[in-house]
């Protein structure tokens, strides 16, 4: 585990776009979640070469017997079985290798600490040491929170995109949606292009335009993105039963989000712009 991660890349084109899929919240062994989108949007993220980001819950992990979360009708016929979590870190290896190649990274969530704590064992990183193996790879296993930065070379400039990454915190943020534990990080993170969160199950992207001074002393602005990624569990449904409705909880958007960086070259300058849209 590591608290910043480096991506690097290189070309002789003045133009340059690196296309990211950031997801988060995917509960993946739990029945609620949607595989076939999460496949669709890592088979696309194979087809345009695009780099894979994970920010926490991953899994769900709540079958486990000491567990006072745990319900017989959310666990994988696959899954129960005596060796509850083996079971889902094997069957999760071979979900997940085809697509190794393009995964970056895999961060925390409070479902992964929680195993931590209640088990005494770190499932988020035996599945990570296991995909590594399996498939050759070089995954990175981040933490709760953490920076990934994107540096992109054009000849002999390089320059830099920083996201700063936190799986969230608080409760389901019904009005705000989020945008308010956004706000407070922005008041202690600097340098970062992009602050990614994920938790809350919602989905948005917000600019926040700051202004600093360059080296020189020079004013200037520049946009920070404010990313949060919803789910890929369909919890709500026809709002009838179960745990979610019962709280009063609303339906939620279902997936991630790409992220679109691009590196642009001229004689003068070299800039970099992204932005994000949903993946459905």
């Amino acid at each position: 585990m590591k608290s910043v991660h480096t991506i690097k890349t290189k070309s002789s084109e003045t133009n340059f776009q690196q296309k990211v899929l950031l997801i988060s919240d995917v509960h993946w062994d739990n029945p609620k979640s949607d595989w076939d989108l999460l496949r669709k949007h890592l088979d696309e993220a194979k087809e345009k070469n695009a780099k894979i980001l994970f920010n926490g819950d991953t899994f769900c992990l709540m079958q486990g017997k000491y567990d006072p979360r745990s319900a017989k009708s959310d666990i994988r016929p696959e899954h129960n079985v005596n060796r509850y979590l083996d079971a889902i870190v094997e069957t999760a290896v071979e979900f997940f290798k085809p697509y190794a190649d393009n995964i970056e990274l895999f961060g925390y969530g409070n479902h992964e600490a929680n195993i931590v704590h209640r088990q005494e064992t770190d499932v988020l990183q035996r599945f990570v040491n296991i995909l590594n193996h399996e498939a050759g790879t070089k995954i990175a296993l981040g933490g709760y929170g953490g920076w990934v930065i994107f540096q992109h070379q054009i000849g002999t400039s390089t320059k830099g995109y920083k996201i700063k990454y936190f799986h969230g915190s608080g409760g389901g943020a019904p009005v705000t949606k989020g945008n308010i534990q956004h706000n407070r990080m922005s008041t202690f993170v600097q340098g970062a292009d992009l602050i990614w969160q994920g938790h809350v199950h919602n989905d948005y992207e917000t600019t926040y335009q700051i202004e600093y001074l360059d080296n020189n002393n020079r004013v200037r602005q520049k946009p920070v993105l404010m990313v949060r990624t919803s789910t890929y569990k369909e919890e709500y449904k026809k709002g009838l039963s179960g745990w979610h409705v019962e709280r009063g909880a609303p339906p939620k958007p279902l997936g991630g989000r790409w992220l679109d960086i691009s590196f642009k070259k001229t004689t003068n300058t070299f800039d970099v712009s992204a932005y994000t849209y949903r993946a459905i």
